[in-house]
């Protein structure tokens, strides 16, 4: 099989615009949730408190003609993916080979878009003042053919749509593509934009945190004995992986590589996470990468901020590892991105790897003595971390693992 490498990131979440700037909060245990007054209008929403990309507007900052079709959530993509490329070197000439594609997911497309044309269908059962371009936006692989439509590419286009799985099935399957030989640069991520609909969805659920409103920087908690659930955030990941060969034949620079993928579902429960279905995506990431657990220096964790999620997703940890292994969740600093955050939470991975540190949890005063017995990181820690493993999970049972490896250089 063909080696898989990193050559190119870029990210924008709640704590920072731009790579360095996401390293620079996550250094400084700053957190990125804030009070959401615009859900006001929404009087029976429990929940008060979101993560927001703050320091640009993407509506300026790009010219009409290059997003009419887009929505937030693809801008967030694209703006990720700039970076991304930049990084890289990615030309024209690679971008436009039939050899580069591009993987990428969301939860849903874009709901403003969606909002701003079914409320006057819906309501008003009229077509007057709505836009042609809307469903563009609001497709649900709009980020995808977005990127594609903007790059000039040719190759495959896999929108992987799996809600908080969305952006680490979208690498995994990139990788695959790579190693497997049918492609040799993909570019690959999960964005999510904020809007108050999905925070009603997961308030119905009983899965918001609502009693830190007046205190957002008190939460998420994951694995916190006063966690009260998750929060919901937005932002991008956008990675650019190629083969290792490609890469150095064009004298790119890998910043890690990508060595296992695992992807599984539980078969069970549409929303109940499996103890035994997380784990089994663990140990099918690490025999993807021919590793044992004991190789891992690190594990990413998905982090939610649920009792239920964080109970069963330590515990399937600690009964593959069997150690108090080093462990955080930066969803203690963004919320939950959904559909991004697999794709941002493998770029803090990365980060760490090549910078020397490991991030805290935020919010981790007292662990839930139900929690499994993991190394949780309380402050930042200067360490050189060689093999990372990055988890993430969704409803329909959906699990996935990553492994990755780091690159001297």
């Amino acid at each position: 099989m063909r080696r898989v490498v990193i050559t190119g990131m870029g990210v924008d979440s709640p704590i920072g615009v731009g790579l360095p700037a996401n390293v620079a909060s996550l250094r400084a245990m700053q957190g990125g949730i804030r009070p959401m007054p615009e859900w006001g209008k929404i009087p029976d929403l429990h929940t008060r408190i979101g993560g927001p990309v703050r320091g640009i507007d993407l509506f300026a900052h790009y010219p009409r003609r290059k997003r009419r079709t887009m929505g937030l959530v693809g801008l967030l993509a694209m703006h990720a993916a700039d970076e991304a490329i930049a990084q890289a070197g990615l030309t024209e000439a690679i971008l436009g080979n039939k050899r580069c594609g591009v993987a990428y997911g969301s939860t849903t497309g874009s709901s403003h878009a969606l909002e701003d044309f079914c409320g006057p269908l819906f309501t008003q059962h009229t077509m007057r003042g709505l836009d042609s371009s809307s469903y563009l936006k609001f497709m649900t692989h709009t980020c995808a053919a977005n990127l594609a439509s903007t790059y000039g590419i040719r190759g495959r286009v896999i929108p992987a749509i799996s809600a908080c799985t969305s952006g680490s099935q979208s690498i995994g399957y990139a990788y695959e593509a790579i190693r497997g030989g049918a492609q040799d640069v993909m570019i690959a991520g999960g964005a999510e934009e904020l809007h108050y609909a999905t925070a009603v969805t997961f308030d119905l659920l009983m899965a918001t945190s609502v009693r830190y409103n007046e205190q957002p920087e008190l939460s998420p908690r994951p694995f916190d004995t006063r966690r009260d659930g998750l929060v919901i955030g937005e932002g991008a990941g956008t990675i650019v992986l190629e083969e290792l060969e490609h890469a150095l034949a064009r004298g790119a620079r890998p910043l890690a590589e990508l060595v296992g993928f695992g992807t599984n579902c539980d078969g069970l429960h549409i929303t109940a996470p499996s103890e035994e279905g997380m784990r089994g995506a663990m140990e099918l990431a690490l025999e993807s990468a021919k590793l044992r657990a004991a190789d891992v220096d690190y594990v990413n964790m998905h982090g939610t901020a649920t009792e239920v999620g964080d109970i069963a997703e330590s515990n399937a940890t600690f009964a593959l590892f069997g150690r108090p292994i080093p462990a955080s969740t930066q969803k203690s600093y963004t919320g939950h991105t959904l559909g991004a955050c697999g794709a941002i939470e493998l770029i803090f991975s990365v980060a760490m790897m090549r910078e020397g540190f490991l991030a805290a949890n935020r919010n981790l005063d007292e662990l839930d003595p139900r929690c499994g017995k993991l190394g949780y990181v309380r402050e930042t820690t200067e360490a050189r971390p060689r093999v990372v493993m990055t988890n993430n999970f969704a409803f329909g049972g959906v699990n996935t693992s990553i492994v990755l490896r780091a690159i001297d250089g």
